[in-house]
């Protein structure tokens, strides 16, 4: 096997692998997958080319799943209020 620079550790690949893996076991090598990647590495890219590369060929496997899963679940997070949506004391009062 040759080195793929979005698995370099060989996580996903190896995942393919073994026989009888469960999702539950996907989303923990999927963790690690992600936690060694490359810093600055982005990772919907990163998620995108590993569904490129194994889901059409395993679109039923347990990792196809949590590698999608992660596509919906990576996407940027977007402001939804926070403390400066918040009234604060004095403000507005006339």
């Amino acid at each position: 096997m040759t080195r793929d620079p979005m698995d370099p550790k060989g996580l996903i690949y190896e995942s393919y692998r073994i026989e009888g893996i469960t999702e539950p076991e996907c989303r923990s090598v999927f963790l690690d997958w992600a936690l060694s990647l490359p810093v600055g590495q982005e990772v919907q890219g990163a998620i995108a080319e590993m569904v490129a590369h194994y889901g059409g060929e395993h679109p039923d496997h347990p990792m196809t799943r949590v590698l999608r899963e992660g596509l919906v679940s990576a996407a940027p997070a977007r402001r939804r209020g926070g403390w400066r949506s918040r009234p604060r004391e004095g403000e507005g009062q006339s």
